[in-house]
């Protein structure tokens, strides 16, 4: 039987993150999604870490949010 493994705690920290800042600023999953090329549903699993966010993508994420991504 398959496992699912469950998602690495910096990548559900990350994807959190982000998903605060999108909310803070108003913007809908689907607008982030938008301005940096991938899907709503692509979105969502990166908010809750069930997929790792690219540095290049999360680079495009961070200024589409007004944020940097610094430790």
């Amino acid at each position: 039987m398959a496992r699912t493994a469950a998602p690495d705690h910096i990548d559900a920290y990350v994807g959190a993150r982000i998903g605060l800042r999108r909310s803070a600023l108003g913007l809908s999953q689907a607008a982030l999604a938008q301005r940096i090329g991938v899907s709503f549903q692509q979105v969502q699993k990166y908010e809750t870490g069930q997929n790792r966010i690219s540095a290049s993508r999360l680079h495009r994420a961070a200024v589409v949010l007004g944020a940097s991504v610094d430790a």
